[in-house]
C-alpha cells in the first residue's frame, strides 16, 4: 500500500493540489486521503471503502484506479470474519443500580391522577352537576 500512496502523493504534488482541495472535489475526508497516501489501510473503514476511495482519488488525479487495484489486490482483501461462540452463562442479566426505583414516578402520577379525578367528582357533586 506504501507504493500506491507514493504514486498518489507524487501525482498530487505534480499537479500542485492540496489534500483539502482533493477533499472538496471528491467528498472523501482528508483523514482517509492521508491514510491512502501513507499506505495505512488500518485507518480506512474497510477494504471495500479503501478500494472505492482509491479509485475515486486516482480518477481525480488522472490515474487509472482500476489498474492500481488490479496490480495490488492484496491490499483489498477482506479480513476473515470472527466467530463468536456464546456459551451458557455468557448471557446473564446485568444489574442496574436504578432499576428498582422506576416504579415510583409512575405510581406517583397514577396517584395524582386519581386525586384529580376525586376532586373533580367532589366539585361536580357539590354543585349538583351529577
Amino acid at each position: 500500500m506504501k507504493n500506491i500512496g507514493q504514486v498518489l502523493q507524487l501525482r498530487r504534488k505534480e499537479l500542485n493540489i492540496t489534500l483539502k482541495e482533493v477533499e472538496n472535489a471528491t467528498s472523501i475526508r482528508m483523514v482517509y486521503l492521508q491514510a491512502l497516501e501513507d499506505g495505512d489501510s488500518t485507518r480506512l473503514i474497510s477494504p471495500v471503502y479503501a478500494q472505492g476511495f482509491l479509485k475515486q482519488y486516482a480518477a481525480y488525479l488522472g490515474i487509472d484506479g482500476d489498474k492500481l487495484v488490479r496490480e495490488h489486490p492484496e491490499h483489498f482483501i477482506r479480513p476473515p470474519a470472527q466467530e463468536f461462540a456464546y456459551g451458557i452463562g455468557t448471557l446473564e442479566a446485568r444489574g442496574n443500580p436504578g432499576a428498582g426505583v422506576k416504579w415510583f414516578p409512575n405510581a406517583l402520577w397514577v396517584a395524582l391522577f386519581a386525586l384529580l379525578l376525586f376532586i373533580a367528582w367532589y366539585v361536580a357533586r357539590s354543585f349538583e352537576v351529577i
